[in-house]
């Protein structure tokens, strides 16, 4: 389902195969299993990609887990399930003590598209992929923590509407116009490379990682609070 790769001071965390990545109970525990070994390997200087083999880079919560319940009640509690089971993968991204890319080479919906957000830097592909958050076309509730992510990581107020109540389906060129990822490139090799490239340069920054994990933290604070993060005060100095 993933796998995870160390290349010297990066970490290449990989969503493997063709299928559409969605997640579920057993796909959320492998990330957070692969996202601890991350933490407990961090030095100064590491650095977080994580990428996905195949058009798609995840489409989200595993609706068809959810509705193989058998019922419309046993079906909104899997779906509430879920959101709860994905919420401390979005903690462990905001708190990793490193800087983190995400290299979106396919589709990137809903829980899919939060998971990429939730990392420092998108980087996203021009020709095949969006970022979709369709939940009003089917008709589901976002929770806490997914709004209070959006809202602090995406600062135009018109950029959320869109995607939030008109369900706009927001391509590379897009979505590197109006902020949303830090660049659009033509291919999936092309994106690759920009990522590693990108890494490579944080990585040479070799900054404090605890530090860093704590200045994010303290970027977001509704998003923080909401996942249950303290904030800690460092003074270190470097000079």
């Amino acid at each position: 389902m993933c796998t995870l790769e160390k290349r010297g001071n990066l970490f290449i965390l990989t969503l493997t195969g063709e299928d559409q990545h969605r997640f579920n109970p057993d796909l959320i525990s492998s990330l957070l299993d692969l996202l601890s070994q991350v933490k407990a390997q961090a030095t100064s200087g590491s650095v977080l990609i994580t990428l996905a083999q195949g058009k798609f880079f995840s489409y989200g919560f595993d609706l068809d887990w959810a509705q193989a319940a058998g019922s419309e009640r046993g079906a909104a509690k899997r779906l509430q399930d879920m959101a709860d089971l994905f919420k401390p993968v979005i903690a462990t991204l905001l708190s990793l003590p490193m800087p983190t890319i995400a290299a979106i080479t396919g589709h990137a919906v809903a829980a899919g598209f939060t998971l990429a957000l939730s990392h420092d830097y998108l980087i996203m592909r021009k020709d095949r992929g969006i970022l979709w958050m369709p939940e009003v076309d089917i008709a589901v509730t976002l929770p806490d923590y997914i709004n209070a992510l959006f809202k602090e990581k995406i600062g135009d107020s018109s950029v959320r509407r869109d995607l939030f109540l008109r369900g706009l389906k927001m391509k590379g060129d897009e979505a590197e116009k109006r902020g949303v990822v830090k660049a659009a490139y033509d291919g999936e090799a092309e994106v690759r490379e920009a990522s590693v490239c990108l890494a490579e340069n944080l990585g040479k920054r070799k900054w404090h990682s605890e530090v860093y994990a704590e200045i994010r933290k303290g970027l977001y604070p509704q998003l923080s609070a909401i996942l249950g993060l303290s904030h800690k005060v460092y003074a270190i100095a470097r000079l």
